[in-house]
């Protein structure tokens, strides 16, 4: 790196470290670790690495991760647009690891975007449960929905909101939650050389003001027994060893699961060695700190959690989401949050307004009508209809794994699985539709090779020559209309089959460029 460490940030780290500082000094001198791990929403783990086309090193804290070789590009590969495979620094596949999740739980990830934390817990879930994704920041919010969507995400909602109305909303609602919090951003300071110019001597201690006030909101939304954990990329022991310390002195319903020192986790330093680190002269990644927490399972703390927060919605949430998936709903009218329109249109934002009778009426008889098209179109193309809640924002149609009451007054980016969206009397099916569904459940299918460039040219957004005999086509089914497109048998968007012609439905904005 370039960048010269601050002088401030060195004395405390040979202060911290003692007589391994040097070893950790010649660790800038080195090139930062790449690593992919595997979307086992959509590919096993062998299946990649049978079909890599670079060279794969396991990660030793991450089943699903590798470290790609140097000088592999694995974004220029058309796997990854079909997202087989989230590009991420290997330590910060950690955190997600020690939280434990196992399909049809209630996840909350509370500082989630760009979003690669998030695909890791979808992955582990399996389309079983509920995952909400929440960051406060609105613009990293639109990449945190897009990787959900590139990832094939179906029960994933994507919130704007801070940490303390997410817990008025959900008190005492979720089994685990992930806080990987905003930091001063020290560990990343070799692959990142922004944060050394952006980094003060003050720095740390602004963000352990920011984590102080996230950890009793994410305690108030955890229900009894659940597990948190909390990460950060920073060495500082004031967003780190000391926070935990303090988080445990003021809730004593929390323990310390030890992981420190077991495996390539150092123990956390002072007090807390039952807290793990990841220590670049020690592991092949970057900086990082994590602590698992556990709640005892009693039940007074979520109580006093929702008399803090002032109250929930525990009426519309009082079962469980991995039980009402199954379940149907009828047509919903848009919740007074908001939420962004699908890909390539505006759509229709909720108002807010109270409406007549009349006006209601009209609104669900309208919605009726959208709703039995979009069934009849579903019906077609896949054969039976996603499992989930519709939701309606305007003319755009959304799949969610909770009912709309649920989501009431919170700033919603994504209330679930984008389906697609009215138009003109007809239903057009989403992009997000496409990514998430494999080759078998599409009434129409074409696969596209990786390696003989038609893949790449339909990315680009060309329109290609398919003979009919190429398309796999159901039973009953004819071969004309939406299309799944795939590149080597993965889903990777829609096309439009006529004639021997394949009219490129690829969204613009995610186009090969």
């Amino acid at each position: 790196m370039t960048a010269q460490l601050p002088g401030t940030f060195m004395e405390r780290m040979k202060e911290l470290l003692g007589p391994e500082y040097e070893q950790f000094v010649d660790t800038y001198k080195q090139a930062p670790y790449g690593g992919i791990r595997v979307n086992t929403l959509k590919i096993t783990v062998d299946e990649l690495r049978e079909r890599s086309p670079f060279g794969l090193e396991p990660i030793p804290w991450c089943p699903t991760g590798f470290y790609s070789e140097e000088g592999a590009r694995p974004g220029k590969h058309p796997y990854y647009h079909a997202g087989l495979y989230y590009i991420q620094e290997p330590s910060a596949m950690a955190p997600v690891e020690l939280l434990g999740v196992q399909p049809g739980d209630r996840v909350l990830d509370l500082c989630a975007a760009p979003g690669g934390k998030s695909t890791q817990i979808a992955a582990k879930l399996q389309g079983e449960g509920l995952l909400v994704t929440n960051d406060l920041h609105p613009e990293r919010t639109k990449a945190l929905a897009k990787n959900l969507e590139l990832y094939g995400v179906r029960n994933g909602i994507v919130l704007n909101e801070s940490p303390e109305r997410i817990a008025a909303a959900f008190p005492g609602f979720f089994d685990r939650i992930l806080i990987d919090a905003p930091c001063s951003g020290e560990g990343m300071f070799r692959k990142d050389e922004d944060m050394v110019k952006q980094w003060e001597p003050e720095t740390p201690a602004k963000y352990a003001d920011m984590q102080r006030e996230i950890l009793p909101a994410a305690a108030a939304a955890l229900k009894p027994g659940g597990t948190v954990v909390y990460s950060t990329c920073t060495f500082a022991l004031e967003e780190n060893e000391e926070m935990i310390g303090e988080f445990l002195a003021g809730h004593p319903q929390f323990s310390l699961i030890p992981v420190g020192g077991t495996g390539p986790f150092a123990a956390g330093l002072g007090h807390l060695p039952g807290a793990a680190r990841l220590w670049p002269h020690k592991v092949k990644g970057e900086g990082h700190f994590m602590a698992v927490l556990r709640h005892d399972g009693s039940e007074n703390s979520a109580q006093d959690a929702e008399a803090e927060t002032g109250g929930g919605k525990d009426q519309t949430l009082s079962s469980s989401p991995r039980n009402r998936e199954a379940k149907s709903a009828s047509p919903s009218r848009a919740s007074t949050g908001r939420a962004e329109s699908g890909r390539g249109g505006k759509g229709g934002r909720p108002s807010g307004r109270t409406r007549g009778s009349a006006g209601r009426q009209s609104q669900a008889s309208g919605e009726e009508v959208s709703l039995a098209v979009y069934a009849d179109f579903i019906q077609e193309l896949l054969g039976a209809m996603p499992a989930g809640y519709p939701i309606w924002f305007g003319d755009h149609l959304y799949i969610s794994p909770l009912p709309r009451e649920s989501l009431d007054g919170l700033k919603t980016i994504r209330p679930g699985w984008y389906a697609g969206h009215m138009k003109s009397g007809r239903f057009i099916p989403g992009h997000p539709l496409a990514t998430a569904l494999h080759a078998a459940e599409s009434s129409r299918s074409v696969s596209l090779s990786s390696a003989s460039g038609e893949a790449v040219s339909y990315l680009k957004g060309e329109t290609l020559s398919i003979p009919g005999e190429r398309l796999t086509i159901k039973p009953g089914h004819t071969s004309k209309g939406y299309t799944l497109v795939c590149i080597d048998g993965f889903s990777a968007g829609w096309g439009k089959w006529q004639d021997g012609m394949l009219k490129n439905e690829y969204p613009a904005g995610w186009r090969w460029t």
